[in-house]
């Protein structure tokens, strides 16, 4: 039996589908993984791994493979650590088979088991509301994601435990808000380069007058 998980590979902002697909079964004890993964997509396998070992799961002694389709599509980030995990719990059982129908997935997790944030969450958003369907996400990115539309389904869990929880109507999370991130406590400021002295002398005159920075680069 194969399990699908969606989820999407960026070609700059744009969300491409990707089709997450897991299957276990008997042979040798490893855990594959295909479809053109990076470095940062190789390393989920480890991820993975502690994070469900964190959440009270452990992977069978079996042969698990996941195959990341199209496999033609170079896959790129961190965050198919959520839909490589999630079509794992739903392989073995500790999620319905059917819970993650109709939702897109992405997603970084920590070794704790917990959701970390990515970038590319509006697009994904975005993406999801035009192919009809939700989106999971991480808690850090739920704000983000809800800009995309009122009408878009999104849970923003904060760990693989909360998620699981959800599924199975013990732990029923909340739709997100969209809202503005608050600004950083301290910015960087000029006087903390050093050397750049033209650069910054550029940067000086176009704040003081307000013009457009593009208009005063020109070639000699």
């Amino acid at each position: 039996m194969v399990t699908r998980v969606a989820t999407l590979a960026f070609d700059g902002v744009e969300g491409r589908a990707v089709d997450v697909q897991v299957q276990i079964s008997p042979g040798n004890v490893v855990f594959m993984l295909v479809g053109l993964p990076d470095k940062a997509v190789a390393e989920s396998r480890e991820r993975v791994r502690s994070a469900l070992l964190a959440s009270g799961l452990a992977l069978p002694a079996k042969r698990i493979t996941v195959n990341l389709a199209p496999a033609d599509l170079p896959k790129e980030g961190s965050h198919f650590d959520l839909p490589i995990a999630l079509g794992i719990m739903a392989a073995i059982g500790a999620i319905p088979a059917d819970a993650l129908a109709g939702y897109t997935v992405l997603g970084e997790l920590a070794l704790d088991g917990s959701v970390s944030p990515v970038a590319g969450v509006l697009p994904a958003a975005i993406a999801a509301n035009a192919r009809g369907t939700g989106l999971i996400c991480p808690a850090a990115c739920g704000a983000e994601a809800a800009w995309a539309s009122r009408d878009l389904d999104i849970l923003a869990p904060r760990s693989l435990i909360q998620l699981a929880n959800h599924f199975k109507g013990e732990q029923v999370m909340a739709r997100p808000e969209p809202a503005v991130a608050p600004a950083a406590g301290s910015l960087p400021d000029l006087r903390d380069i050093r050397g750049q002295e033209g650069a910054k002398r550029v940067l000086e005159i176009a704040a003081a007058g307000g013009h457009n920075l593009l208009g005063l680069c020109y070639i000699k």
